[in-house]
């Protein structure tokens, strides 16, 4: 099996159905749920401009970005 290029972190099992069913209420992939809701949590913490210095480009998310 290929190595993944990036880190691609295990999501427990009920935090994956709890993300699908709030997605599916709002209306929107889960992905940019779980990214909204990670974003919204670590903007402003000690080390999220060192990781924006740190940061060489990122790829687009799969989804029409509507945050911010």
């Amino acid at each position: 099996m290929p190595r993944a290029l990036y880190y691609s972190p295990r999501i427990s099992r009920f935090l994956v159905s709890v993300l699908y069913h709030e997605a599916k209420r709002r209306g929107i992939p889960m992905t940019r749920l779980a990214d909204e809701l990670l974003r919204q949590q670590l903007v402003g913490c000690p080390l999220w401009e060192e990781a924006q210095g740190m940061r060489v480009a990122e790829e687009p998310p799969p989804y029409p970005a509507s945050i911010r």
